[in-house]
């Protein structure tokens, strides 16, 4: 096989219709569209959420609750991963944590949370800590910063 014997499956192609190009073609004069009504016209025909007249669903439904824009979203990470990720001795920071691939976007800042077990004495540096956390690196050696 090569590539300038190559063509199509049959009937897999074929021209686009030309509408409104003269009575001849089958589609002159009102292009398919028919006479006069409101699919006839530009624009004309039903909104997707249109149901015939009826109260449509998105109307029907209550307003619930409010989006608060101005949450502050964190990035969470565990003492574990900690662990696993930096040697001993070293400072952590969001940006060494980026460097890492630990984190990828820090958002509104990162906060360290207690899961796992950690055995390394690591300076961290982040924007919150929970209890355990704190209590588990301190207990390693190591020390806490709040940025």
């Amino acid at each position: 096989m090569k590539l300038h014997t190559l063509k199509p499956v049959p009937g897999s192609r074929h021209e686009s219709l030309r509408k409104g190009r003269g009575t001849g073609s089958g589609l002159g004069k009102t292009a398919g569209r028919g006479h006069k009504g409101q699919g006839q016209r530009s624009g004309g025909g039903k909104g997707p959420y249109f149901e015939g007249g009826q109260t449509p669903l998105q109307r029907r439904m209550p307003k619930r609750g409010f989006t608060n824009i101005f949450k502050k979203e964190y990035v969470v990470i565990n003492v574990k991963s900690l662990d696993e990720r930096f040697e001993e001795g070293m400072v952590v920071t969001p940006e060494t944590l980026v460097e890492s691939g630990l984190v990828k976007n820090v958002k509104d800042g990162i906060r360290i949370l207690g899961s796992g077990d950690i055995t390394k004495a690591l300076t961290v540096k982040a924007q919150g800590f929970s209890k355990t956390a704190v209590e588990k690196i301190t207990a390693a050696g190591g020390k806490v910063e709040v940025i």
